[in-house]
Order: C-alpha cells, then structure tokens, then sequence
C-alpha cells in the first residue's frame, strides 16, 4: 500500500485502517497515529504532500510491519527524536515505523489492500473520535498500570530499604557487641594480670585504672609493686605504645622484665637500660615509658629513675607540692635507660603519685594540666588513700575527657605505732 496525502485527516484514518487490518492494540495504535501526524503536520502547513508507505513482511521468526512516512519535498532532514513511536530515519526525507505484527494477524497480500476489505478493519471505529478516545483509554489505562507499578515497586524498594538498614543496625549492633566482648576480655586480662594489693606495714597503696572507652580494648598502661628481699618496695609503672593486645602484651613483657633484673639484685640505676637490651632481642619494635620508684617504709628514702616518662608528684603534710623530675629515655628509644637516681626522703603522711600520660592528655596547653594536677593533689591529700587516685582523675577529667587510657598510683608514708611496752613485773 502507498498513497499521497495533503491534510491529517485523511491521513490519520488511513494509519487507524492499517492498525485494523493488522490488529494492532489500541495503545500501538494511538502512538502511531500521534507518531506520524508529529512528522507530516510541519510538511501540511508548507503545502508539501507526503506519502505513506506499509510494506508487511513475514520473513524470519515472524511477521512485521514497515510503515513509511516519505515527504518528498521537505525542506530539511526529517528529525525522528522523541516520537511516541520509537522510528528509523530511512533517509533524509523518508522515516520508517517498524511494528511487530500480533499473531494471528490478518494480511495484505503482495502489498495490496484486500477488495473484501471493509472500509475500518476489525476493531477500529468508524467515528475518528471514537477511535480517538480509545486510543486515549489505552494510554490512560498504559499510564495507569505503569502507576500502579511504579507504587508496587517503591512499596518494595522501601522495604528493602528498611530490611537493609535493619540488617545494617543489627550488623553494627554485633559488631559493637563485639568489640565491648573482646574490650572485656582484654581488661580482664590485663586485671588478672595485675599485682594483688600489696600490704605492707608502714605504707599505704592505692590505684585507679580508667580505660579512654569502656566498650573497647584496653592500652598498654600498667603497674607492679612486690617487696625486694630487704624490705623495699619497689614500683614499676609503665605505659607501652599499641592498644589492645599488642600494648597488653608490650606492658606486661616490661613489668617482667623489670621484676626479674630488680629481684636479681640490680641496681635501680641500671634496671632501665638492662631491661632494653635484654628486650630488643625478642622484639624489635617495642617501646615504653617507664618509671621506677623504690621506697623504703622505715627509713622514708625514695628513689626515682624515669624513662621517658611522666614525673611524680610529691604532696608533703605541710602543703607542699612538686614534680620530682629525673631524666631518661624510655625502652626502645635512643639511649635508653634513667640518667641517675632522684632521692628523696618521705616523712609518714607524705604522699607520692605516679601515672600515667592519660591523666593529662587532652588539653591545648600541657602547662594547664600539671597546674590542675598540683591543686588536685593538694586538695586530696587529706582523703582516705583508697579515695584519691580516682579523686585526682576525676577533677582532671571534668574539662576534658580522657583521650587515652588513665592510671593513677598513691603511695603514703604511715606512722609506725610503737608495740605496747611488756607489763612491769609485779
């Protein structure tokens, strides 16, 4: 079939008597119609003709339809984009609407339309505005269920939205979980690690240990005490670099080490630098600070070395307060070991505190924390010893809360009571 056409309208009945012949569904059919009467309207309004072209071809898997659009004298390439009806442009003044033919379809043979044919092919209304608002039916009834669809589908995009980020939650719930179960373990481990309460008469002991977040691992802040052979009692406090069992393991290796060289018999002088060397041959990478305080509960003489660390604090019974400050490098530093012995003599109901750098860190201005330090010692140097670690921690962390593991260590001089005197004879 190909005819010439001047006007739409005519035009536009031969495209709905095309979908009849061949069945085509109301909605292809009106996007058809739209789709040709898009290309042929500029060509009417110049005066051009245009001719129609279907051509069916039933070669391969199966049947289809060229409908082409030809307008001979038009004036600049035909433009195919955004059709209703997806075409090719066949050439500069033609396009081509290629349609799957439903099956079964009725033909036109050779090209011709058939002499029985009625004037509207079955299913296509006579009237054009009839067949008009059928095709608008199907469009709306296309755009309904496309609707309907779209709802369907953000229904269940919003439930699996909600099913991935409840599984997102649980996951980090677990995860979190997780990691406070293994912060346990590691605290537990480092708690049953650490020394029991030393109890020594003519000495008072007492510690705070803080981790910087109760639900994660523990860092490598610990402690030792135990009484030499003479009396003494000797305490290590030691503050290893890593988190969790790396620092764990790091600051009980140290501890040990300590221990073994201070119960052998060495010098405190000397302990610092033995420990390094005896340690980097097992473990390169490890390092600490370390401080090592020795004091004997009759004579009241105190003796400090420091590795690397944050010095002692010195609360006398008349108000007086201080940092014993001794130089040193600390274990796996350059130079390692203490550069001498700071002495010093506690009268009973002086106090010392150890710790470690978590009770300081924090702030923008280090000189802030250690004059906040100072007035906290001071203040609580009248408390009960068991009270005053956790005290001083606690002024100290009012501001700014701890960024790293805290550990604070007292220990107070007590008066020797004197044995009753044995009754007079009588």
């Amino acid at each position: 079939m190909s005819r010439l056409f001047w006007s739409l309208p005519p035009l536009r009945e031969e495209v709905r008597d095309l979908a009849a012949v061949y069945r085509l569904p109301a909605d292809l059919r009106g996007r058809l119609v739209l789709s040709v009467t898009d290309m042929a309207a500029p060509e009417f309004e110049a005066g051009h003709p245009v001719r129609l072209t279907a051509v069916r071809d039933a070669s391969g898997t199966g049947a289809h339809l060229a409908v082409t659009l030809t307008a001979p004298r038009a004036g600049h390439p035909l433009q195919v984009g955004g059709l209703a009806l997806t075409a090719l442009a066949a050439s500069a003044t033609s396009v081509t609407w290629n349609i799957t033919l439903p099956a079964p379809e009725s033909a036109l043979l050779g090209g011709t339309r058939p002499a029985d044919r009625p004037e509207h092919g079955p299913g296509a209304p006579a009237d054009p505005t009839a067949a008009a608002d059928e095709e608008l039916r199907a469009a709306l009834a296309l755009a309904d269920g496309l609707a309907a669809e779209r709802r369907r589908l953000k229904h269940e995009l919003a439930e699996t939205n909600a099913g991935v980020l409840a599984l997102y939650v649980h996951l980090e719930e677990r995860e979190e979980e997780a990691g406070q179960a293994h912060g346990r373990v590691l605290r537990e481990l480092e708690d049953a690690l650490r020394p029991e309460p030393l109890d020594v008469e003519g000495a008072e002991l007492a510690v705070h240990f803080a981790p910087a977040d109760p639900g994660a691992p523990a860092g490598g802040d610990l402690y030792d005490w135990f009484t030499l052979p003479d009396g003494t009692v000797h305490i290590t406090v030691v503050d290893a670099l890593g988190h969790g069992v790396r620092g764990i393991r790091t600051a009980i290796t140290v501890t040990h080490a300590v221990r073994t060289l201070a119960l052998e018999g060495h010098s405190l002088a000397s302990v610092l630098a033995r420990s390094h060397h005896l340690l980097m041959s097992f473990d390169a990478d490890l390092m600490a600070t370390v401080l090592l305080a020795r004091l004997d509960v009759v004579t009241g003489e105190l003796q400090i070395a420091n590795g690397g660390h944050p010095a002692p604090v010195l609360v006398r019974t008349s108000g007086t307060v201080r940092y014993l400050e001794a130089r040193g490098r600390g274990i796996g530093h350059p130079g390692p070991g203490s550069g001498g012995v700071r002495r010093e003599h506690l009268a009973p109901g002086d106090m010392l505190l150890l710790y470690t750098d978590g009770l300081l860190e924090g702030r923008e201005d280090p000189a802030e924390g250690e004059r906040m330090l100072i007035a906290s010692a001071r203040t609580h140097a009248d408390r009960p010893l068991c009270e005053v670690p956790a005290a001083i921690a606690a002024d100290l962390h009012c501001v700014v809360p701890h960024a790293d593991d805290t550990l604070a260590l007292a220990v107070r001089i007590t008066p020797r009571i004197p044995p009753p005197a044995p009754p007079r004879p009588g």
